[in-house]
């Protein structure tokens, strides 16, 4: 079919199938790769386009339906000569972008709203952005740049020494806002094959693959595992459990068992059907129950009980500690798996270049994603290259491997670029996801409301393969007392195997299930007691010298007491608004509760580098080597800063190279909150190293300021004045390189197992409609102590898009394999579920993070759960056991509750 359309203001002609998608025509055919693909299917509004002047999701449009119409994409945004749009310049100043995959569905969307209504209200805005879905920023600066572009201006750049706590838009923000970003599935070679991956439809099966020589004829390769060098990856050296292609038996639905390779279209249209498989299911061992049962069979034959790691912390004498408690609390808390939900799928090409491959993918991750595919194509290390793409978000997902191992390998066989994408019940059959737990809690405390003593088990399904789980068993039992002084514990953590999806790492290792269960028993233990909720946490919360349950002593930073202190006047306020919102009785019932947490920066109790350079050319160019991979949360931007005021140049003239492993050093990988706080004190480091040598050609003191232009870098000192000609002193490169303090446990939990930890208290107020068992969340206030925001917006980005996926794990985000695959099923915060949120960032500076940073990307979500169920509870007398609170739960939970007082 041949029609013309109309498409940024120009004719376009095209040519195809008329059932051909308007969003794969405009990526595929057009180049308008700004318009992205999250589901295909409708749910996610990351390919919002206008279409005659109305927004659409253009994966539901036929390019049969598009003769003589008219697209707008976010291409054509961009004013003649390039210059941004306001809404554009917006969003920057705003920090509405984070991983920036929803960014042109955002950006549509509004134009759409703009186009109708120029001076909107809040209300309107977020009807207009309801279709769009976003996993990161929590809505709020989305919001906030829409109804503030009438009114925006460019922030001006800091000078130089004044770039670390500026409110800078972010360095890499204009592809963001652009469309120009390009993802795992923006820049696959035209002449690419493809890989389309058979997965197993059952949870447990043995299978045998029947002949393939139909299949191979047709395509250009079929892959099954013994095809694979090394069948086994893992994220830890010693264990190697996951196959990439399953060799005779599945242990999950989803897992892979043979990849086919060929043309894009053929290989797309084929259906598993089409593959000779032979399946013998099993009976599935589902949840912790089954996995511990005495006569359960094994997940993986050589881990006895199904046990993956058990381990804990022991201080004092917990056991005989609770006889001398004026108050007790116990009870028992499950969560489920929860899915990641990032925008962008899973995607990724790889290529063949001489004895060397060279993969382009998204991760969090690029140096264990080099390390992992050397050991499965039994490389050295540096016959492989590792090149981020953009990541459309990752919070732990993207961790583990995906594409890369398939990709890899097929590109190496085959001498040919090789692609792969996952469709969206892909991305959620195969991934990892939140650990469900089981955590069992004891706390009691004397007279005064001073806790005494804590008794917890936490016991996690790690599904069918390592994956993160012993990260999760090892950290939970640290936190799993809250962030309190407790003299006497008694903590356990413990992964089980099942046949569900792997449980990996997701946005605080467990700390968030553990976090619901300790701050219930704050509650209760106050109740008990007639304290304030407030007061009682305020009593506890560790200090500055205090030493916690792993004989650690907090030498410098602990700053509960001050975010609690700034909540204070907020909890008595809402203490009375909700008292007089119930006074007038109904069905809607409103409550307050807060939620606290510590989270301890970085790997636990190991080694955790990082290592940065900065580059001085010849030719003037000022280049940050960047290993410390942005996925959204703006590390690109923060360690600009740092950079720059550790240097002494403005950030403006900064240019970045990131993640590459060929051009940048081993930084580590983008979690447990370490990025600022560890490679920010690497590239801090590397700063002042290329300053000294600087200086030092100069004779110039330490006091000096530095100017670049051009190929000239001047130094004043005081009054003497040296111009240095770079193009005859030659390229300078500053090296710089950080390992936190750390020690390892003892068999009682002992030692130091991080240098630092972040502190927040939040405050939750919700609305309940006992009828029907629903709670609107209205207001979170959220304070946290952050070290120093090196730069505030990226800092409340952090917190605001922590605490949506915070309401997410106490609400309504349950995944089940086979029901749930999908973000129709699966429901994940929008903007109309988010309520109006005030971040208090509290400053208590940590002596050993760069100006005194510590990090923030997984405090964010870990106290909003607790704060939420705690005003449940405040408002409904029902204490949640089980989360998510489903409205059929709590509704449940509230009828037996009048039941049991009739």
């Amino acid at each position: 079919m041949r029609l013309a359309f109309t498409l940024n203001g120009r004719k376009v002609d095209w040519c195809g199938l008329p059932a051909t998608r308007l969003a794969v025509a405009l990526r595929d055919d057009l180049g308008r790769t700004g318009t992205k693909i999250g589901c295909d299917a409708g749910d996610c509004g990351a390919c919002t386009v206008r279409l005659d002047g109305r927004q659409v999701c253009s994966c539901l449009i036929a390019m049969g339906q598009m003769d003589g119409r008219t697209v707008e994409t976010v291409e054509g945004l961009i004013a003649e000569g390039g210059t941004l749009a306001a809404l554009q310049e917006s969003f920057l100043a705003q920090g509405a972008a984070q991983c920036g995959i929803c960014t042109p569905g955002m950006l549509m969307a509004a134009h759409d709203l703009l186009g109708r209504r120029p001076r909107p209200n809040r209300a309107e805005v977020e009807e207009a952005l309801g279709g769009v879905l976003c996993r990161c920023t929590g809505y709020g600066k989305i919001v906030e740049a829409v109804l503030a572009v009438e009114a925006s201006t460019p922030i001006a750049a800091p000078p130089a020494g004044a770039a670390v706590g500026t409110r800078i838009p972010r360095v890499d923000g204009v592809p963001k806002v652009t469309g120009r970003d390009l993802f795992g599935a923006d820049a696959i070679p035209a002449d690419a094959l493809w890989i389309r991956v058979v997965r197993s439809p059952h949870a447990r099966a043995c299978f045998k693959l029947g002949d393939l020589g139909t299949l191979r004829s047709r395509l250009v390769a079929v892959l099954t595992s013994v095809d694979i060098p090394f069948n086994g990856y893992g994220i830890y050296p010693d264990i190697k459990d996951q196959p990439v292609l399953a060799d005779g038996r599945v242990r999950y639905r989803g897992e892979a068992v043979v990849a086919l390779v060929g043309d894009r279209t053929e290989v797309l249209a084929l259906r598993d059907e089409d593959v000779p498989v032979t399946w013998m299911p099993e009976p599935p061992l589902v949840g912790i129950e089954a996995a511990t049962a005495p006569d359960a069979p094994l997940v993986q034959a050589d881990k006895p009980r199904n046990l993956l790691l058990e381990g804990g912390v022991r201080r004092g004498d917990a056991a005989s500690a609770f006889s001398c408690c004026a108050a007790v609390a116990e009870g028992m808390f499950e969560t489920s798996f929860v899915e990641h939900a990032y925008i962008e799928p899973e995607a990724g090409w790889a290529r063949r270049v001489g004895d060397r491959i060279e993969i382009h993918a998204t991760t969090q991750t690029p140096y264990m994603d080099r390390d992992e595919i050397a050991s499965i194509m039994r490389l050295p290390a540096e016959a492989v290259r590792i090149v981020p793409t953009a990541c459309g978000g990752g919070f732990g997902g993207k961790l583990d491997l995906s594409v890369q191992p398939l990709i890899a390998i097929a590109a190496w066989k085959l001498g040919r670029p090789v692609a792969l994408v996952y469709t969206r019940p892909e991305s959620m059959a195969a991934t990892t996801k939140r650990h469900p737990a089981r955590v069992k809690a004891k706390f009691g405390c004397d007279t005064t409301g001073k806790l005494v003593a804590c008794d917890v088990t936490a016991t996690f399904d790690t599904g069918a393969y390592a994956s993160w789980g012993p990260t999760v068993a090892n950290r939970v039992p640290v936190h799993a007392m809250g962030p309190y002084a407790v003299p006497n514990v008694r903590t356990w953590g413990e992964a089980f195997f099942t046949n569900g999806p792997p449980a990996g790492a997701f946005r605080g290792f467990g700390v968030p299930q553990a976090a619901i269960a300790h701050e219930a028993m704050m509650d209760e233990l106050a109740d008990q007691l007639g304290i304030d909720r407030l007061e009682f946490r305020h009593r506890n919360a560790l200090r500055a010298g205090d030493t916690t349950a792993t004989g650690q002593k907090l030498e410098h930073s602990a700053g509960l007491v001050q975010c609690l202190e700034a909540l204070r006047p907020r909890w008595r306020s809402a203490l009375e608004e909700v008292t007089a919102f119930n006074a007038a009785g109904g069905p809607r019932r409103r409550g307050v509760g807060i939620g606290c947490m510590w989270y301890g920066i970085g790997n636990t109790s190991m080694s955790n580098p990082s290592r940065m350079r900065i580059g001085l050319a010849a030719d003037g160019t000022l280049t940050l080597f960047n290993g410390a991979l942005d996925i959204g949360q703006g590390s690109n931007t923060v360690m600009t800063q740092i950079a720059a005021d550790a240097l002494g140049l403005p950030a403006a003239q900064f240019a970045l190279i990131s993640g590459d492993t060929d051009l940048t050093a081993d930084a580590g990988k983008t979690s447990a909150s370490r990025q600022t706080f560890v490679s920010g004190r690497a590239v801090e480091a590397a700063a002042r190293d290329l300053r000294q040598q600087i200086l030092r050609l100069a004779n110039a003191g330490g006091d000096a300021r530095l100017s670049l232009d051009g190929t000239t870098l001047t130094v004043r000192d005081g009054a003497e004045v040296h111009a240095l000609d770079l193009a005859k002193i030659g390229p300078l490169m500053g090296e710089g390189s950080f390992d936190p303090p750390t020690t390892l446990l003892d068999a009682d939990g002992q030692g130091v197992p991080y240098a630092t930890y972040a502190f927040a208290a939040q405050m939750a107020m919700v609305e309940v409609d006992i009828d029907l068992g629903t709670v609107k969340v209205l207001r979170i206030v959220a304070a946290h102590d952050v070290g120093k925001a090196i730069n505030p917006t990226l800092v409340e980005g952090q917190i605001e898009g922590g605490i949506a996926q915070g309401l997410g794990l106490a609400l309504m985000e349950e995944y089940v394999p086979g029901r749930t695959e999908n973000l129709h099923d699966y429901l994940i915060p929008t903007v109309g579920d988010m309520p109006e949120i005030e971040c208090l960032l509290i400053e208590d500076r940590e002596p050993l993070g760069p100006s005194g940073a510590k990090g923030v990307g997984e405090p964010g979500l870990v106290p909003t759960a607790p704060a939420i169920l705690g005003a449940v509870h405040h408002a409904t007398g029902v204490r949640a056991h089980r989360v998510p609170l489903l409205p059929h739960r709590l509704r449940e939970a509230i009828v037996a509750a009048k039941g049991s007082r009739a």
